[in-house]
């Protein structure tokens, strides 16, 4: 008993250490926008042959040079057994050919494009997980994405519950879904086979993973869960515009000229005790423009943005961070607030791309775990966004597909 235990410890560690994970990019790689067919960056849920396409920022601006690689996961994020000619139609490992430099701007850089397809990498042919890292000319990672292929087999019907459990019946939300096989696919031992990836706002962080079916009609398997698929509901993020430089819009309060631009908010409080207030945001997104240039992609101004919060909570020993998807709603040292003691308030500032941004704040408690309603609140009011992603392996399959996307936003919730 006691080598069977080492041995299964000894294996769950190889098992967490195998998961791969997104590398953050250093200080100089900006503006990371990573798009499929949505509006808005995220990680790119796209249907099989669909393009994609990312775009960054080098704040060096000395047209460096940089590859990419793509590598195919399977459901745990664990790498698949296939050989890249099998899930890849051409070659990777390649330069980026399609970069300009910025113009007319005070804070120089270069500003990349790869699109995918393209002359040499000519598509990808299997569904499933994938991770776009990009290199530079040493060979060295410099930071990576996460994406998602598609196929169009599984119906997946989902809706917006409010929860069941009457001490969170104001303050979590529940998605509860069907995947329907129909006539297009027969799930073989679905308890072990099928796989289920709910992710709120497209922020893969805030996720649940692979719940199993509770029930089967026919070809079509049911999940109504209530605690084990409930999410926060958080709140309406805050937001700013700074498509204009020479005048304070939409939640700035002034904006000076030093080495570059430095854009001034009003003081943000705690809305965690105010009753919920609909306001329309694009759920942590943000989008790139200016009203200086022609073209924002190059023409764009970098400006310091100055964060203020106004909290008289105790944080026990947990830290207070901006969270959004400007930089893929991570969690660092550059996303910390520290208390400034002259003027009472948290207060940190972060360098932006000029545009129109969502962002709220966050605690971080001792134990790592996020807290984001500690100073936005919890309301089962909120809109939110959830995508479902059901993944198969049919016995004697070599890789996890993802057989079906589905969607629902919690506009529309019900009891």
């Amino acid at each position: 008993m006691r080598y069977f235990l080492a041995f299964s410890l000894l294996f769950c560690s190889y098992f967490l250490n195998a998961q791969v994970h997104e590398t953050m990019p250093p200080e100089y790689i900006r503006t990371i926008s990573f798009n499929g067919e949505t509006e808005f960056s995220g990680t790119p849920i796209v249907k099989l042959g669909a393009p994609i396409s990312i775009e960054f920022d080098d704040l060096i601006g000395d047209e460096a040079d940089y590859f990419y690689t793509i590598e195919h996961y399977d459901f745990d994020w664990t790498p698949s057994n296939l050989s890249k000619n099998e899930y890849m139609d051409g070659f990777d490992d390649l330069r980026i050919l399609n970069y300009q430099n910025s113009f007319n701007t005070l804070q120089i850089y270069s500003h990349y494009n790869l699109t995918i397809p393209n002359r040499n990498t000519k598509g990808l042919k299997k569904s499933g997980n994938y991770l776009l890292s990009i290199y530079n000319e040493n060979d060295e990672l410099v930071f990576s994405r996460k994406f998602m292929i598609y196929e169009d087999i599984a119906i997946v019907r989902a809706q917006i519950k409010r929860s069941r459990d009457l001490e969170f019946i104001d303050t979590k939300q529940v998605v509860n879904f069907t995947i329907d096989g129909s006539d297009r696919i027969v799930f073989r031992n679905p308890d072990k086979n099928l796989k289920t990836l709910i992710i709120k706002n497209n922020d893969l962080q805030n996720s649940i993973y692979n719940l199993k079916p509770q029930y089967s009609l026919g070809n079509e398997f049911i999940y109504r869960y209530d605690q084990p698929a409930a999410f926060w509901g958080g709140n309406e993020y805050l937001s700013f515009d700074s498509k204009d430089v020479r005048s304070a819009t939409m939640n700035i309060r002034n904006i000076q000229l030093k080495d570059i631009y430095n854009t001034y908010l009003y003081t943000d409080g705690v809305r965690a005790f105010e009753p919920y207030t609909y306001n329309p945001d694009i759920n942590g997104n943000f989008v790139v423009r200016t009203l200086q240039g022609q073209n924002p992609t190059i023409e764009a101004e970098y400006t310091w943005v100055h964060f203020a919060l106004q909290n008289y909570q105790e944080l026990n020993g947990g830290k207070l961070h901006l969270y959004g998807n400007f930089n893929n709603f991570t969690l660092d040292e550059s996303t910390e607030l520290t208390y400034n003691t002259e003027t009472e308030l948290y207060e940190t500032k972060r360098l932006f791309k000029q545009g129109f941004y969502n962002y709220k704040y966050v605690l971080v408690n001792k134990d790592g775990t996020i807290d984001e309603g500690f100073i936005s609140g919890n309301f089962d009011e909120t809109e939110n966004v959830y995508t479902i992603l059901v993944y198969y392996r049919d016995i004697g399959a070599r890789y996890d597909r993802i057989i079906g996307v589905g969607s629902a936003s919690s506009r529309n919730i019900s009891n």
